[in-house]
């Protein structure tokens, strides 16, 4: 990218840009990245830190993220903070967008939106929009930053017209077909289902001795089992766990047969398969700074999450137990069956970004399965 047209951005801050909301709110700013106009759903993360990881989380497709933090951009975009192989995301929200070092040729966010297509609106009032969103919920929205004429009425109009996420499969948009082989040292085996994963969440597994084959969201039982895996890991991922009933039954056969995880998708879909039902929540959790309380330990774990949806308690049979909470608004943040090797949080052990007060829970993975094949001689139930 030649030099006048990477800062190219820079020059030109009136406010022509707006998100319009489909509740008719409009949020006014400037244009960066990719002039792309759009739809997607408006959600707030109150993460401090870690821009990178948050923009590359697969987690995010269909949604535009707002950033409650006022300043946003200061260090430079390395290819060491990605958390996947591109940007799913819808755009981004920003109030004050920084730049770094132009002398040193450092990539800025501005820079990495517009390699991967995305547009960015920076400049807008980040706290009214964030407390309009928490008070009427996520809002289905359009993004226009492109030089093409548009009222502000109109962009309401599309906002509404928009499909949303209710309903729709993300995560097959996010998976990658052709999964892969991410690590292949150590004493277990792991099948990690890919429905939009995290790296940080396959270096966790392999860190404890897991080699991971990652496979994409259309695996089969069969083809699963084909691994020979000693455990499964079930994936974060975006948009509407109820839209994935295919996959959740992939999940029941796989009950007992051999040790599951879940993450946050992978935490919902396992809750459909145990027969409870999820629930959307009124503007989701969103950042690295949330209190989840152990109930076995009574300990707090501040935590990072990204979803929308949650595992509705009161539908949950007997054979299964709450394990964790969200002491901020009472909703299931982990789960476990009572009699079968199978767990899920709601949250992120993994971080990335965000503390890693949880990262013991891919210990009780791997002591999971070790578990299941002492008490069945090293075979499992294959």
């Amino acid at each position: 990218m030649e030099g006048n047209e990477r800062f190219r951005w820079k020059e030109k801050r009136e406010k022509r840009a707006f998100l319009a909301l489909a509740d008719g709110a409009v949020f006014r700013g400037w244009a960066f990245g990719a002039k792309k106009d759009g739809p997607g759903e408006a959600v707030f993360n109150t993460g401090m830190a870690g821009y990178r990881q948050i923009v590359t989380d697969p987690s995010y497709a269909g949604q535009f993220v707002v950033f409650t933090t006022a300043e946003v951009g200061a260090y430079a975009v390395g290819l060491e903070k990605e958390e996947s192989r591109r940007v799913f995301l819808n755009g981004i929200v920003v109030n004050s967008l920084d730049r770094v070092s132009e002398e040193l040729g450092e990539e800025s966010l501005h820079d990495l939106m517009l390699a991967e297509g995305k547009p960015g609106i920076a400049g807008v009032d980040t706290r009214a929009l964030t407390l309009h969103l928490r008070e009427h919920g996520a809002q289905k929205a359009w993004l226009h930053v492109s030089d093409e004429e548009m009222s502000e009425e109109e962009g309401v109009r599309r906002a509404r017209e928009w499909e949303g996420l209710d309903g729709q499969d993300y995560a097959s948009r996010v998976s990658d077909p052709a999964g892969r082989a991410f690590s292949s040292e150590g004493d277990l085996r792991v099948v990690a289902l890919d429905f939009g994963i995290k790296t940080n969440i396959l270096r966790n597994l392999a860190a404890l001795g897991m080699k991971v084959d990652v496979l994409p969201i259309s695996a089969t039982f069969e083809e699963i089992m084909a691994k020979k895996p000693d455990g499964v890991f079930l994936s974060n991922g975006p948009a509407d766990p109820n839209s994935l009933p295919q996959v959740a039954a992939v999940v029941k056969k796989l009950l007992g047969r051999v040790p599951l995880m879940g993450i946050c998708l992978g935490n919902q879909l396992l809750g459909l398969a145990f027969g409870a039902k999820v629930a959307k929540l009124k503007f989701g959790h969103h950042g690295c700074n949330h209190p989840v309380k152990n109930l076995a330990t009574g300990a707090v774990e501040i935590t990072s999450q990204n979803h929308n949806w949650a595992v509705d308690a009161s539908t949950l049979p007997e054979d299964v137990e709450v394990t964790h909470v969200n002491l901020n608004d009472g909703t299931v943040e982990g789960i476990r069956h009572k009699k079968l090797p199978a767990f899920g949080v709601q949250y992120h052990p993994e971080s990335a970004p965000g503390p890693d007060d949880s990262l013991y829970l891919f210990g009780e993975f791997r002591k999971t399965i070790l578990d299941f094949k002492e008490a069945h001689h090293g075979q499992g139930l294959r």
